[in-house]
């Protein structure tokens, strides 16, 4: 379906009436350009420009009431049912803090903003939608049917961009880091990782000593990481899912980490994706997007953090699960014997 050259808005528009079912990011794959630019296409036409700065966007969607949390990457989708509530503005790195709505979020990544108005058969849905540079979706926010509708529109006035041009300049995508391991740092890479304290300090690490997360999983060796077959994400779902337990699930890119804390309760696999159905927490995977897995084992002040962490062919981090750890209940030992029943690449568990 790409064009020749670039789509001007009245093609793109028309390309998404020829297909309205197709979802947005496909729909812009198909036709060579980024999801930002799907999105301007309709400015004037239920589609607003917003100003992308996470304060004014997190103010406003503290106003929202219960609303959908959506974030993802090429090869997962995260979304958790909730209200925004307790952020924190950082220069750096901002959050919200809940127990539904959990997020760390990169100002500097949040190029795009808008709010939409979509038809649907259900009636029209409105989002909150921002991009990178790249115009790759960082995060969206999606109201449900007792958010506050005038809030709703406070925000989207309050919100609203100088600019509201039906075109849009992106930067190309940057591309993703492949593993960078540095063999001749690996005994100060042990050495170091035996003495950590937080998970927080682990990238601080390799970036120290010029490797990044998969270059140092790929050279660190036993007892700090153990390769896991691909398939071990299914097993791992399933066996968190039977034993009750709760984990810490992780999906982000560049502007956003999400996070879900809680059980898996609903499991369904349909064609290529695996996918978590419960109440208030949503998971798609691409499972045939997992070319490599591991169990890490870092060191903290409460104990070591068990995560499996799963990673696209060209080294892209798709997701980690962690144990759960609350005041009162305490899964990580759990999750533990869980993870060290996981088949390793060489065809067993340890």
């Amino acid at each position: 379906m790409a064009l020749d050259g670039n789509p001007t808005p009245e093609e793109i528009r028309q390309a998404q009436a020829d297909n309205p079912r197709t979802r947005e990011r496909d729909l812009a794959e198909n036709l060579g350009i980024s999801e930002a630019e799907l999105v301007a296409a309709r400015i004037g036409r239920g589609v607003t420009r917003l100003a992308p700065h996470p304060d004014g966007i997190m103010a406003a969607a503290c106003g929202l009431g219960e609303v959908m949390a959506l974030t993802r990457n090429r090869s997962v989708v995260h979304e958790k049912i909730g209200v925004y509530a307790n952020y924190h503005s950082g220069m750096h790195a901002s959050m919200v803090l809940n127990d539904a709505i959990d997020l760390r979020l990169f100002p500097k990544h949040w190029h795009h903003a808008y709010a939409v108005e979509k038809p649907t058969d259900a009636g029209i849905r409105r989002s909150l939608q921002m991009f990178d540079a790249a115009g790759d979706a960082v995060h969206k926010i999606f109201l449900r049917e007792r958010s506050d509708l005038d809030a709703w529109s406070r925000a989207v006035d309050g919100l609203r961009h100088e600019q509201q041009s039906e075109t849009l300049s992106v930067n190309a995508r940057p591309p993703v880091e492949a593993a960078r391991p540095n063999p001749s740092k690996l005994e100060v890479l042990r050495q170091e990782w035996a003495r950590l304290t937080d998970t927080h300090q682990f990238l601080t690490l390799t970036a120290r000593l010029r490797m990044n997360r998969l270059g140092a999983y790929r050279i660190a060796g036993a007892p700090f990481v153990r390769q896991l077959e691909p398939g071990a994400v299914v097993d791992m779902l399933r066996a968190v899912q039977a034993e009750g337990i709760g984990v810490m699930v992780f999906v982000g890119n560049r502007g956003c980490i999400q996070i879900h804390s809680g059980p898996i309760q609903t499991l369904r696999p349909m064609g290529p994706w695996q996918n978590v159905l419960d109440a208030g927490f949503s998971l798609h995977l691409r499972q045939d997007h997992v070319a490599e897995v591991w169990a890490v084992d870092k060191p903290t002040k409460r104990g070591p953090a068990v995560s499996v962490e799963a990673f696209d062919a060209e080294g892209g981090l798709i997701f980690q699960v962690f144990g759960l750890g609350k005041e009162g209940r305490d899964d990580r030992p759990a999750w533990r014997g869980i993870v060290a029943g996981l088949p390793g690449l060489d065809g067993g568990a340890p």
